[in-house]
């Protein structure tokens, strides 16, 4: 039996000598499937071995032979030339290999592989980390700031409810218009565009939308211009513009990335379009022509007697940014003609843009009325009451009936007195009767009550050289139900309080 087991041992050690057992594979349809090395595994592992023995010379010309076989990892085997390359320090081959790796699979994590300090400080390898790796400086972060800002005072202007409605949907639109294009300016600076392929041209559609919102919206504030049909047609230069773009914005990220990666490989700047020259020219002249008529309505505007000191010098620095902006845009025009997609002069565009945004931001924030121009002055009647249906006749012999009302019957000594009852003494409505107060008198109805009031007032204290009266008995005199709304309206008025108004006239 032992003998037995010996003879069986024998034998199969003699068969596995004579007949080799292949490396087992797969399994597939319930059968063990062999795997037999190719021809490129066996090169591929020829030219690693040659690599590990830091015999890069060999390795290089392995490596380029496997790169003749269409299952080869490209982007591996060209990332071992490259790193060959950087061993043997010839620092314009490496990266030459480098960015065929890049444009095989891009993963800028390659650039940060230790075999590559041997040529990392030579200028070639500095350029290329320049053009591929994300850097966040300070110029690009203070873009990215300056963007999010503008996005968020388009959204707080066009949600508050004290400016014109259609006044702050133009500007909002043009504020955010303008954020969109500091971010996509921030994206491509930083090499962020690799990452993110989508954003791709993401601002370019908008291009010949900056002049006819700054044009209706200047138009807006200053002459309450009501839009027609026919201001479609300013859209007309978007519309050929979107027939271009919009089957790149359906385009696959990884299309994206081949074209911007295809750009670059030409000498060309990644981030443009094929024809962002054409684009650029087209709109500089967009921009010359809207801004002559934008000129036009600002030379009007700026010396309208209706139009308060505030409102005339934000308007004035608005228009002065908008034509910095004009001559920068025709510097950055110049530029990117020339391919030139970098330095101060590039950034200047950028610069006049941010800002715009930053002194809308400012102005958002401490005075948002001047967003409205003229609708938001004291004469905002005129624009309120357009579609009114009193005549001037009757405004006329209303204004007269009130003043008599007012001046004879002494109706404002009412502590009741509302614009409602005012309106039946005059026998029209409500409307009617706040309409011909905001035209006639400049103010509302309860301005005018109070100034008939504190008139009044001041008459009695001067005319009370004994101190006779207490002041709360004057407050009732007029018309007021308490003394500290008295004291409020008097002052507001005279800058001094009651008693202090009594002591200086009866001086006097």
């Amino acid at each position: 039996m032992r003998q037995s087991w010996i003879t069986i041992l024998f034998f199969l050690l003699w068969s596995a000598q004579t007949y080799p057992i292949k490396p087992i594979g797969l399994i597939e349809n319930g059968f063990v499937a062999t795997y037999t090395p190719s021809q490129s595994d066996i090169l591929l592992e020829k030219a690693n071995g040659f690599y590990a023995q830091q015999q890069y010379a060999q390795a290089i010309e392995a490596y380029l032979v496997t790169l003749k076989n269409k299952d080869t990892p490209k982007a591996f085997v060209l990332k071992k030339i490259a790193l060959s390359y950087a061993a043997l320090e010839d620092p314009e081959q490496t990266v030459f290999y480098l960015e065929q790796s890049l444009r095989a699979d891009f993963n800028t994590r390659i650039l940060v592989d230790l075999g590559f300090d041997t040529i990392r400080n030579t200028e070639v390898f500095q350029k290329l980390e320049a053009s591929y790796q994300p850097n966040m400086s300070a110029l690009s972060f203070l873009y990215l700031y300056v963007a999010l800002i503008g996005f968020y005072i388009a959204v707080i202007i066009h949600f508050n409810n004290k400016i014109d409605r259609i006044a702050k949907i133009l500007i909002s639109c043009f504020l955010l218009i303008h954020s969109l294009f500091i971010l996509n300016i921030m994206v491509n600076i930083a090499n962020y565009h690799y990452i993110f392929p989508h954003s791709y041209l993401m601002s370019t559609c908008f291009s010949f939308l900056y002049g006819p919102l700054l044009y209706f919206y200047l138009q807006r504030i200053t002459q309450q211009y009501q839009f027609k049909k026919r201001d479609l047609l300013h859209l007309l230069p978007t519309l050929p513009l979107l027939l271009y773009l919009v089957p790149i914005y359906f385009m696959s990220a990884e299309d994206k990335l081949s074209m911007m990666l295809q750009r670059v490989s030409t000498g060309l700047n990644a981030a443009d379009a094929t024809y962002m020259t054409i684009i650029v020219v087209l709109k500089l002249a967009s921009l010359l022509v809207y801004g002559y008529f934008i000129r036009k309505i600002y030379l009007n505007a700026k010396d309208r007697a209706e139009m308060d000191s505030t409102n005339k010098s934000w308007l004035r620095n608005f228009y002065g940014l908008h034509i910095l902006y004009i001559g920068t845009y025709a510097v950055y025009g110049l530029l990117i003609t020339n391919q030139i997609a970098s330095g101060f002069l590039y950034h200047t565009q950028v610069v006049s843009m941010s800002l715009m945004v930053l002194f809308l931001g400012f102005s958002a924030t401490v005075q948002p009325r001047v967003f409205s121009g003229l609708i938001s002055l004291k004469n905002q009647l005129f624009y309120k009451y357009e579609k009114s249906g009193l005549t001037k006749s009757l405004s006329n012999e209303l204004k007269e009936n009130l003043l008599h009302i007012f001046d004879v019957q002494k109706v404002y000594k009412e502590n009741d007195l509302s614009l409602e009852s005012l309106a039946e003494r005059l026998n029209t409505t409500r409307h009617n009767t706040s309409q011909v107060i905001n035209e006639h008198f400049g103010m509302n109805f309860h301005e005018l009550v109070n100034k008939y009031r504190i008139q009044e007032a001041k008459y009695i204290l001067e005319t009370d050289r004994k101190k006779s009266l207490h002041i709360i008995d004057v407050a009732y005199e007029v018309g007021f139900n308490n003394k500290v709304t008295f004291n409020k309206a008097f002052k507001k008025d005279t800058h001094l309080t009651p008693s202090e108004y009594q002591r200086v006239a009866i001086r006097v």
